[in-house]
């Protein structure tokens, strides 16, 4: 199977509740796959790269099952659940997120008999220290420091007809990711040892050229002879240029390096992502209130997750459940007010 049939088959393929040796082997073609075929004409690569897979498959089981539980989005839960309300700052904020969402659009419109979907509602999260006023037993005091926990750039891009599947959608957004790791950290190197091959052979073919025109035939036929200091450093960098070359292994050994990597990255996922839980007690204002204060607030529950791209970023996210019915109608092209900047 090539990298487009896998793109194509991955959602079917991923179950994070297979058996283990089902899914590492799972993880150990898709690995191969992604990064390079060759990969198999090493050996050990089979055994060398099973116990890395075997690591990132209990770390996508332990981040699938540590997400929070799915509650039910719409307008009109907007009102009555503080959740939403800390993440929303209106009703009408939600029928706009769902519309923005072409994946949503998309599921709904494939599935014609799907009710409702599940998606994973992203938001970007900000806290900031303010000073407010806080009620302390029944006293009021101003200027207190607080935190204000606000969020933003709401995205529903990853859904499923239920929440088991769309546990596999995330399943293999993380692999995809480790692999995206793993393909820049090889590319990285491939690059390196192209580089350092093209810049030998330069380097060669100049010492070449100083030859023919040093002492010598050159100077028996009237050519002005080449500088030794620059025939020394050419031949200084050249040098340099093979101890490069050696620290980075012999051409031969170049899958060795690959598939090193390839493990190394699988075998520390939490080093590349990271999900945690999160609770905050938020009154309506969204300024976090301590545990033993008398202030009316909400529990609010959600996870963060931290991945260490480039950039590194932080998201927060919940797992929705959507009806159709909350899906607003597509927007159509308005040709006539096209028409009128013609």
């Amino acid at each position: 199977m090539g990298i487009v049939d896998w793109f194509r088959n991955r959602l079917g393929r991923f179950d994070p509740d297979r058996a283990a040796d089902e899914a590492v082997v799972w993880g150990v073609e898709k690995a191969v796959a992604l990064t390079n075929p060759k990969l198999r004409l090493l050996p050990d690569c089979e055994k060398r790269l099973t116990p890395a897979v075997a690591k990132t498959v209990d770390f996508l089981r332990e981040q699938a099952h540590a997400f929070p539980a799915a509650r039910p989005l719409s307008a009109a839960d907007w009102s009555s659940d503080p959740v939403w309300r800390a993440f929303f700052v209106a009703s009408t904020d939600v029928p706009a997120v769902l519309g923005r969402s072409d994946n949503l659009r998309t599921l709904f419109d494939k599935f014609p008999e799907l009710d409702h979907a599940h998606l994973i509602l992203g938001m970007a999260v900000s806290e900031q220290k303010v000073f407010g006023m806080a009620l302390q037993g029944n006293i009021v005091q101003r200027d207190v420091a607080q935190v204000s926990v606000s969020f933003s750039d709401h995205q529903a891009r990853l859904c499923a007809g239920d929440e088991m599947r769309l546990r596999r959608v995330v399943g293999v957004q993380i692999f995809e990711y480790l692999m995206a790791h793993a393909l820049a950290e090889i590319g990285a190197e491939r690059v390196e040892r192209q580089e350092l091959q093209a810049s030998r052979s330069l380097i060669r073919a100049r010492l070449r050229l100083l030859e023919q025109h040093g002492p010598g035939l050159g100077s028996l036929f009237g050519s002005a002879p080449a500088a030794r200091g620059e025939q020394a450093r050419l031949e200084a960098e050249l040098l340099d240029n093979e101890r490069q070359l050696e620290a980075l292994g012999a051409s031969e050994s170049a899958l060795d390096a690959e598939l090193d990597c390839l493990t190394t990255v699988l075998s520390e996922p939490q080093r590349y992502l990271r999900i945690e839980p999160k609770h905050m007690r938020l009154n309506a204002m969204n300024v976090v209130v301590p545990e033993a204060s008398s202030e009316a607030a909400a529990d609010i529950d959600f996870a963060v997750a931290e991945l260490s791209g480039s950039p590194p970023m932080r998201r927060a996210f919940v797992v929705a459940r959507v009806a159709r019915t909350e899906l607003p109608a597509a927007q159509g092209i308005d040709f006539a007010a096209a028409t009128r900047y013609l």
